[in-house]
């Protein structure tokens, strides 16, 4: 994948503890006690269709790097938070498979 297709795409990448690279697109933002997260979901080439793969949320910080420039960080998020944003996750997708039904 290029890097084009990356930020077109909204994909990040991401360091597993094995050193191995992950790249996720992200699927949705959302907002949870006024903190942001985004739902995200293995990047896959457009023509590969294989699987329905887990879902991963992460909080986003944002912050002004040295240059000035915006910038925004994943992190998981608290253990005791992530049944509440598994359910928000579900209600939202349930909700827009309604909308592809229609």
């Amino acid at each position: 994948m290029t890097p084009e297709q990356m930020e077109e795409r909204d994909v990040v990448e991401f360091v597993d503890d094995e050193g191995n690279t992950l790249l996720l697109e992200v699927m949705d933002y959302f907002f949870y006690n006024g903190e942001e997260f985004a739902a995200l979901c293995d990047a896959k080439d457009e023509e590969d269709e294989s699987g329905d793969d887990g879902v991963y949320i992460m909080k986003i910080n944002s912050f002004t790097d040295e240059n000035g420039e915006e910038m925004e960080e994943f992190v998981p998020p608290e253990e005791e938070l992530m049944e509440k944003l598994i359910a928000i996750v579900q209600t939202r997708f349930d909700g827009e498979d309604d909308e592809d039904e229609e």
